[in-house]
């Protein structure tokens, strides 16, 4: 029986690994400490009842943030201990297995655990407020969306300390990641992790597509909204769209390894390049759901801190929905090597070429935007400048690798993990920064520190090019992606070096932004105008941060910069303003049904990971009774009453004064 229970607890922990048991021992005292510090301060009620249980859009993409910045930390480590692994010749600092499961977890955390959730983040704290809305169109879906997402992030990273990690790489292409090839539960966790916050994504593109055609001040038609308000629109269409065939994808990847189908193995009569497609039909479209957000950030601060319209507002719009459309049309460029044949590689060219025409058009507006502009050089703006270098070297490279003979040399490079990077950091990194900063005020009510801000963005920047200039030298030399090791006759041994040192200098950095933010929070400058960038669109119209309602009266909107035009306007009139006349507002209530939905589906996930049907069924039978629950809620809402609105607005007024 001693023996049974040893065996088992060998198989469930990960256990052999120096860097997983201090990974392990830190997860449990971080534990420790949070129940702790929440049972000493008497703060459970109020976890449960401010955040927990919440459906207001702004706690909702604080929560989001939160994660997404964790996430960074952790897929954060992953790349500095491949680069250390890498930085000289003939290392052993990791075994080949654990090098193998950390960059797959590094992609997959990156892309989908922490690019996601910011961008999502964003979303929720400034799409209603850009809009004139008091919330999104649903609020109990998109608590419901943000858990789902919490939950199967948590399931995909526990397995680094209960199970073993994947290590089939971040898309996990077949045969790896079968069960010939991965007979471990790794795998498990990785098609349920990303499975379950798919959906929550999925969810959140079909809430904010509503939200934004229905739920818009007065007068704000479409070609009136904000310009990050049209990028998410853009990218949600394609979440609608895409995150469906991931979901397929990996539900047809799990019937092969649960149930014995062959839909991707050879000796079945499937075929594994039908996963590459469908993998990457969701993929690419992937990269612009994650970067066309970033791209409306930039819009909206190089407006704001050069004091001028955006520049060509209508190309934009159209260069961003072109893009929505044409993503579609790229996948197969990722594998011109695969024998598909000249006609079909001439056709992924050509598309691949013709996406980089609406996306290198937008650099030309915020170019034209900032000339004779008064530009003000803030941290937001800092990282938008940035950017467009950053970019532009990111685009050319990206047009010569879709240039189909030439990627026959680059294909599997470090060509190709230096372009990735390039576009990722240079593209979505540095915009949501950018966007942090922006919106921190709104969403806090203070600004972060500026000197701080500037030295993170300097040993960032100057990291970035130190660690992923010379990838671009090693991969035409000849190293290729997923090397584990190599021989000091082989020469890559100082640009390794040189790229390693790069990595860590971007680390620092983000320990600077930690060091900003614990700062900023100690030393709080609070922003009591609700504008403290001179903003130009209506989420710098009201308090910062906004009351619970968000807009005491609905905003009436003639112009695209409404809060501008409106400030235009007072300046020039002398005449007194009407007297303001409060209504009761309609709110939604707090709802625990999300959170308990969410956490069963966890449950579900790690049952089905481990082959416990005893656990998954009653989690899903759970989650059916919660669903039945919710549709036989009636009690759902509430009314602010006017008395309550006029005594809100007069106390935060007050504190203007």
């Amino acid at each position: 029986m001693l023996d049974t229970i040893k065996q088992f607890a060998s198989e469930f922990f990960v256990t052999g690994d120096p860097l997983i048991l201090g990974a392990q021992v830190s997860i449990g005292l971080s534990m420790v400490a949070m129940v702790f510090v929440l049972t000493y301060f008497k703060k459970w009620v109020w976890l449960w009842r401010e955040w927990l249980t919440s459906v207001d859009h702004k706690r909702i993409g604080i929560m989001y943030i939160i994660c997404s910045i964790m996430m960074l930390f952790r897929g954060g480590v992953d790349a500095l201990l491949m680069r250390l692994q890498l930085a000289m010749p003939n290392s052993e600092f990791l075994q080949a297995d654990h090098y193998n499961q950390i960059f797959t977890t590094h992609g997959v955390i990156m892309i989908l655990f922490m690019a996601m959730p910011l961008m999502f983040g964003l979303f929720n704290i400034v799409v209603p407020l850009q809009i004139g809305a008091r919330d999104v169109a649903y609020p109990f879906l998109n608590s419901l969306s943000f858990w789902m997402f919490f939950w199967g992030a948590m399931l995909f990273n526990v397995s680094f300390v209960i199970g073993g990690s994947p290590d089939a790489g971040w898309l996990s292409y077949p045969p790896l990641s079968e069960m010939s090839h991965s007979p471990g539960v790794g795998e498990n966790f990785y098609i349920w992790g990303i499975q379950i916050s798919g959906i929550g994504s999925l969810a959140t593109g079909i809430n904010f597509i509503v939200t934004i055609l229905k739920m818009r001040a007065p007068g704000m038609k479409l070609m009136k909204m904000p310009m990050f308000t049209w990028s998410v629109f853009s990218s949600c269409i394609m979440i609608i769209f895409a995150f469906p065939i991931l979901t397929v994808t990996l539900a047809l990847l799990f019937l092969d390894r649960f149930l014995g189908a062959h839909f991707f193995t050879l000796d079945g009569g499937g075929n594994p390049m039908m996963y590459i497609n469908l993998i990457w039909m969701w993929g690419h479209p992937e990269v612009y759901i994650v970067v066309v957000p970033a791209f409306g950030i930039f819009s909206e601060v190089v407006s704001t801190f050069s004091k001028k319209k955006l520049f060509g507002y209508k190309s934009m719009v159209f260069a961003m929905l072109i893009i929505s459309l044409l993503s579609f049309f790229t996948w197969a460029h990722h594998f011109f090597t695969m024998g598909s044949g000249a006609n079909v590689n001439a056709f992924f060219a050509i598309s691949t070429m013709l996406i980089a025409i609406p996306t290198g058009a937008k650099v030309f507006n915020w170019l034209f935007t900032m000339y004779r502009g008064k530009i003000r050089f803030t941290t937001p703006m800092m990282w938008t400048v940035a950017f467009i270098p950053c970019f532009v070297i990111g685009g050319m490279t990206g047009v010569l690798l879709s240039v189909a003979p030439a990627d026959f040399q680059f294909h599997n490079s470090y060509f190709l993990i230096a372009h990735f990077h390039q576009v990722l950091i240079g593209g979505v990194a540095f915009g949501y920064f950018a966007g942090l900063y922006y919106w921190w005020p709104k969403m806090f009510g203070f600004k972060l520190n500026e000197h701080l801000g500037k030295w993170a963005f300097w040993l960032w920047n100057i990291g970035f090019y130190v660690c992923f200039m010379p990838q671009y030298f090693l991969g035409l030399d000849g190293m290729t992606r997923r090397t584990y090791t190599y021989s000091f006759d082989m020469g890559w041994g100082p640009l390794n070096l040189v790229s390693t040192v790069g990595g860590f200098l971007m680390g620092i950095g983000f320990l600077f932004q930690v060091w900003q933010i614990a700062h900023s929070i100690k030393f709080r400058e609070p922003d009591v105008s609700g504008d403290p960038w001179d903003g130009r669109t209506l989420e710098w119209s009201i308090p910062s941060p906004a009351p619970i309602y968000n807009f005491a009266v609905l905003p009436q909107v003639s112009e695209a910069d409404a809060w501008w035009e409106e400030k235009e306007k007072s300046g020039a009139s002398a005449k007194p303003s009407a007297p303001i006349v409060y209504e009761p507002i309609h709110m939604p209530k707090n709802s625990a049904i999300p959170f308990l939905i969410s956490a069963l589906w966890f449950f579900a996930g790690f049952g089905f990971v481990w082959g416990w049907m005893w656990l998954t069924i009653p989690a899903l039978i759970g989650v059916g009774i919660c669903m039945i629950a919710r549709s036989f809620s009636y009690d759902t809402d509430y009314y602010i009453p006017a008395d309550e609105v006029k005594r809100t607005e007069a106390a935060l007024k007050g504190a203007k004064v």
